[in-house]
Parts: structure tokens; sequence; C-alpha cells
């Protein structure tokens, strides 16, 4: 009788409880969870299997493909029959042209970091101050990024001209003789004047990143800055470009990778020359591949410019942004 009486009561519990906070929650059943998760991973192999398809296509598939032609010496025609091993990076390697278009490239990376990074601070911390027409010069500033780099190569090279063009013009209103060969066909001459040139069209980029980072500085360290006597130079010195570091690092990144794979630039203001004082590892494959159908030759060039621009980006990784990412784990960590 006790047992039942129990029981009785335990139900009337229970029908209460039911009552007064609604229907008892059901866990879901395996079945339902099993549906929900196919759902999920459905919609995102739709989303994410295009991109996936594409960048096999396009990127991973291109890859493999010059791997399997830096070991076969193919002109281009036929079947790959001619296997050869290492021997076309040997060539590559031991390559006085390729070994100086290396060193353009180097030379590219840190004349872009010593130029670039002062002026785009420079420029970035006065459009950063309330002036007149600021919009308007910073969109001045953006436009020779935004050109393509076919359209600004093909105007410096008409503007580079040698006596007849716009630049040589104006030195000699000036009174000062330009080159012979203008500035582009004298070895001496020509890299830095491309570097002139790539400065004039990447420029914008660094100051437009750096304007972003700049909105991400408190406004209150500069006013108790100024309020402890600071000037506007110590200012910036010690409290607004070491809060800027994220940026910087950042931007030297792309510019790095970016003129390792430089290209089209120096392919339509020079395409290599004169006497290969401009050539750089890009434009070394693509005369080699295109021109003297050395497929095996390009192919070995790409896979040993993709691997010292891989290697080079997982070292500034591991030494330089990875400050960052340390500096972003601690401040997770103190909230």
């Amino acid at each position: 009788m006790t047992d039942a009486t129990t029981t009785r009561k335990r139900a009337a519990a229970a029908v209460t409880t039911a009552g007064e906070g609604g229907r008892a929650k059901r866990s879901p059943s395996p079945r339902s969870t099993r549906s929900v998760n196919w759902r999920m991973g459905l919609e995102i192999a739709v989303f994410v299997l295009p991109a996936l398809v594409l960048f096999f296509m396009f990127v991973v598939w291109p890859m493999l493909r010059a791997v399997q032609f830096s070991v076969y010496r193919w002109k281009g025609f036929g079947p790959l029959t001619d296997f050869v091993g290492l021997r076309n990076y040997i060539s590559v390697l031991t390559n006085d042209v390729f070994l100086g278009a290396l060193g353009h490239n180097l030379f590219i990376v840190v004349a872009s970091v010593a130029i670039q990074l002062p002026l785009g601070i420079a420029v970035a911390l006065l459009l950063n101050r309330k002036m007149k027409f600021q919009g308007l010069l910073r969109t001045i500033v953006f436009i020779p990024y935004i050109l393509a780099e076919v359209i600004a190569g093909v105007v410096w090279f008409q503007l580079l001209q040698p006596r007849y063009g716009v630049i040589d013009s104006i030195l000699a209103g000036l009174g000062i003789q330009g080159p012979a060969q203008g500035f582009l066909g004298t070895p001496d001459l020509a890299l830095w004047t491309v570097m002139v040139v790539l400065t004039w069209k990447y420029l914008g980029f660094a100051i437009i990143l750096f304007l972003a980072g700049l909105q991400g500085v408190p406004q209150e360290l500069d006013e108790a800055a100024q309020i402890d006597g600071a000037s506007w130079w110590q200012t910036q010195r010690y409290i607004t470009i070491p809060l800027l570091g994220p940026t910087l690092r950042t931007w030297a990144f792309l510019s790095m990778v970016g003129a390792l794979q430089l290209f089209d630039m120096v392919w339509i203001l020079t395409g290599g020359g004169p006497a290969n004082a401009t050539t750089t590892m890009a434009t070394f494959l693509i005369n080699e591949g295109t021109k003297r159908s050395n497929y095996g030759i390009a192919g070995a060039a790409s896979v040993v410019l993709f691997v010292v621009a891989l290697t080079m980006a997982l070292l500034y990784q591991r030494f330089i942004l990875s400050r960052d990412t340390a500096d972003s784990d601690k401040r997770k960590v103190r909230r």
C-alpha cells in the first residue's frame, strides 16, 4: 500500500511539474541528430566545394604539372619521355642569369621596405590629421595602386622614352642631360628606375593600410601625451608608431611576397633587360618557357621560386608575425 501511494505521489508531482514548466523537454533522438549533422555537412559542402574545385584547378594542378615538367627535358610538343631528374634544377641554380634575377628580387624586397615604409608612414600621419580636402587627397594617393599594372607600365614606358619622353624633356628644360640610352636602357640605372615606378605604383597601398591602422590608435593616448607636454613628433614616435606595429609587419609581409613574385611591371618596362639588368625570377622562367621553349628549365625555375617565397614567408611568420599572435593570445587569456 505504501508503494502504491508513493508511486501516485511521484506521478502527481511529475504532472504538476510538466504543467508548470510546459511540456517536458525531450533529449534529441540519435536520428534527428544525424539529420542535423548531415544537413550542416551538406550546406558546408555546397559553399566550400566550388572554391576547393577552383583552387585545385588553378593552383594545385598547375603546381603539380610544373613539378612534373621540371624533371623532364621538354620543348612543349609530344609526350614527356626525356626524363632528366634533377639536372634542370642544377642548371637553374648554376645559371648566372637566374642567380642575378634572385639578387634583383632580394634587392627589390629590401628597397621596397626601406623606401616605402618611411614614406608611407609619413604621408599616412599627415593625411590622418584634420585638413581641407582630406578625402580627395587620400583618393589621389590611392589612384596609382588601383590602376592595372599594364596601364601603369605602358604610361611610364612612354614617359621614360629617351630624348622624346616627357621625363627627358623636363630634364632638358632644366639643363640636365639624360642618359643617351634612356633610364630604362642604361644597365646601371634600369633597376633603380623600375624601383621608382614600383614605389609610385604601390605606395598608395601602404598609405591606405597605415591609415586604417591609425584608426585603431586610441585618441585618449594622444590627448594624455599632450597633457604631459609631449610634442607631436614625440607622440608619434613613442605612442602611435609602436601601436601601428602589427599593421607595419603585415604590410611588410605582403610587400615581400609581392616583390619575390614581381613580373608584370618589369616585363612591360624592360622585359628583363638591358643585358638582364632587371631580370626577376618570374621573367626568367617566362623567357625560358615561352621564348626558348625550355619548359623543363622553366618548371624547375618556378619550383625554386615557390620554395624561396615559401621559405621566406615561413621564416617571417615564425620570427616576426608570431609576436603579434602571441600578444593576441595573452590578451585573450587576461580577459
